[in-house]
């Protein structure tokens, strides 16, 4: 099976339909691309998006698919797995070719990438079960929900201490468990103690839950920490995978010399360095909210027509100039 649309965007989230949205709207012929791994699907409540404060993050994807079909956008289920372009001829690329896991095949003009990206989370065994209900890493997205609860903070980056007052901020029952004495200097300590942050030197062994709700953390020595949340921070990794072929690559993302994550390069608009491709959302900005997401791909989207119309009118001139 073979389509052909204007634009092709993978990723069905809200940047992703965002883009969709305003490129539907402008009559242009779109087909989203979902493989249906968004982010933050274990989260109960998307948050910090005016006008949907709390919606499920299923209940927004849904709205905004219902929203997006309204003006002609069409969404189906799949990853791509190859992509290929076509020649550029005065910045204008011919075209892209890319392949679905299904074997389908679409041609699109332009590519918006919305593909999101993945948490890689710390070794810590039972953290991963609690991910986005007990074990939270956003107090912007997060932080509301565990107000005034006692909550715990696994200190693995050198940003631990700014993380640690930002919970701090929420709750006055906080305690830092630092992944050995070396995470932590001398004037972090002194700012914990300023704050009445309890700090635990001893290596957490375990995320602990009983019946599915969060319990604590056991430590190296076998002793347990009651909590009711946990803290924990990891690399946001960029999903590029079946892009290579075009060019849309992830670049490591460092911060004071610590790495935090890969992400796609791209300028104010969304566009990458591979003519004819945008990106937004998570993929390109990996600590974006849900709404900053949806703005960027607002925008992302509003260049792609724009690049289109700039595209049109080069090829009407030129067949004008050959009559």
């Amino acid at each position: 099976m073979s389509d052909s649309t204007d634009v092709l965007v993978i990723g069905g989230g809200a940047a992703g339909l965002a883009a969709a949205l305003i490129l539907g709207r402008s009559r242009r012929s779109v087909l989203v691309v979902d493989a249906g791994e968004p982010r933050n699907a274990p989260a109960a409540g998307v948050h910090n998006y005016l006008g949907r404060e709390g919606i499920a993050p299923g209940d927004l994807v849904r709205t905004g698919r219902d929203e997006v079909a309204q003006y002609g956008v069409r969404v189906t289920a799949g990853r791509i797995v190859a992509a290929s372009a076509g020649p550029v001829t005065d910045g204008d690329p011919v075209g892209f070719t890319l392949t679905l896991d299904s074997g389908a095949t679409v041609s699109a003009r332009r590519v918006v990438v919305a593909s999101g990206a993945v948490d890689v989370l710390p070794d810590v065994p039972g953290l991963a079960e609690q991910w986005g209900r007990g074990v939270v890493h956003c107090p912007f997205c997060h932080g509301w929900e565990v107000r005034d609860r006692r909550i715990g903070v696994l200190v693995t980056t050198p940003f631990g201490a700014h993380q640690t007052h930002m919970w701090r901020a929420l709750s006055e029952h906080v305690t830092v468990f630092a992944d050995g004495p070396d995470r932590l200097t001398d004037a972090d300590l002194a700012g914990f103690r300023a704050r009445g942050v309890d700090v635990v030197t001893e290596r957490v062994v375990s995320v602990d839950s009983v019946d599915g709700v969060l319990s604590g953390v056991t430590l190296a020595d076998g002793s347990t920490v009651a909590l009711d949340a946990v803290a924990a921070a990891g690399s946001v990794e960029a999903r590029v995978a079946g892009l290579e072929g075009v060019g849309v690559l992830a670049v490591d993302q460092v911060m004071n010399d610590f790495r935090i994550g890969s992400a796609v390069p791209v300028g104010p608009t969304g566009a990458t360095d591979v003519p004819g491709v945008w990106a937004a959302g998570n993929v390109a900005s990996p600590m974006a909210t849900v709404a900053v997401s949806a703005a960027a791909g607002t925008t992302a989207g509003a260049a792609v027509h724009g690049d289109l119309i700039q595209a049109d009118l080069a090829a009407a001139m030129a067949l004008a100039d050959a009559r």
